[in-house]
């Protein structure tokens, strides 16, 4: 995709576009948080997979905002996806698709821990044009356009490389989210010189690899909402992605998992490797 493009689809729109998500998470999401009621959260799918009002509404605010921004532009959501799976398709059309989580991170958000976020991408034919990564209650904003860098509230974000013989830390798929052949693939990061944990809201997560805090990431499942913003951050700071099959991971799915995302190309060979990939 030529800068062209991408100039014509952005212009001057990456400083509205972060204006317009953090008028979503003042208005919708941080009035709520620590405030909610038992009445203000649902399960979808199981006592794991939580939304509030805080994600419906979030998500409404920015749906109207960001294809106002950009005429002809349409709206992947994960709690759009959630009352309609046809909403996904978007991702392989012709249309600029913004890709949001409104509330990355629901299960903190909902017992008042600060490690949430709301991740809007825009992509367009499955390919990543720009991210937004904003953390309201730990006042942390990460912003990055494909070819052009990745920022952090204003400064250059770079993943650089872990110290040689470290020991890598990867956060990786939740056990509560995990298939048994995830569970299985996940256990080859049990070894000498790696230590794996859970991890929490995922776009915290990439925001971490992207500024060198965290080595690496192994995830076991594909929805965009939760992927596309982080993926481009960690690559736009220096870092890569690669899946089971050693490709780079497509926002439109069909991936072999688990995948990584990682601080350098050797970081993300190596955990590829431990995951079972050849």
């Amino acid at each position: 995709m030529s800068d062209e493009f991408l100039d014509h689809v952005l212009g001057g729109r990456t400083a509205e576009v972060e204006e317009a998500v953090r008028k979503a998470a003042a208005a919708e999401i941080m009035p709520r948080f620590r405030q909610l009621t038992a009445d203000d959260i649902v399960e979808k799918n199981g006592p794991h997979d939580l939304v509030t009002v805080a994600d419906r509404a979030a998500e409404a605010h920015l749906t109207a905002s960001l294809t106002a921004l950009l005429p002809g532009s349409v709206v992947v959501g994960e709690e759009a996806v959630h009352a309609d799976p046809a909403v996904y398709e978007a991702l392989h059309g012709d249309a600029p698709v913004w890709i949001v989580d409104p509330v990355d991170g629901t299960r903190q958000f909902v017992h008042g821990d600060p490690g949430f976020c709301t991740l809007v991408a825009l992509a367009r034919h499955g390919e990543l044009l720009a991210s937004w990564t904003y953390a309201p209650a730990l006042e942390e904003f990460a912003v990055a356009v494909r070819g052009r860098g990745a920022t952090l509230n204003g400064q250059p974000l770079r993943s650089g490389s872990p110290a040689p013989g470290a020991v890598l830390h990867v956060a990786t798929s939740h056990p509560d989210y995990s298939s048994p052949d995830q569970k299985r693939a996940l256990l080859g990061l049990v070894t000498e010189g790696v230590s794996p944990r859970p991890c929490g809201s995922a776009g915290l997560e990439y925001l971490a690899v992207a500024r060198g805090a965290l080595d690496g990431t192994a995830f076991g499942w594909e929805y965009a909402w939760d992927h596309a913003a982080g993926l481009l951050l960690v690559t736009e700071a220096g870092g890569t992605h690669l899946t089971l099959a050693g490709e780079p991971y497509r926002i439109t799915g069909g991936n072999a998992l688990p995948f990584t995302t990682a601080r350098d190309a050797e970081t993300a060979k190596r955990i590829r490797t431990l995951l079972g990939g050849r």
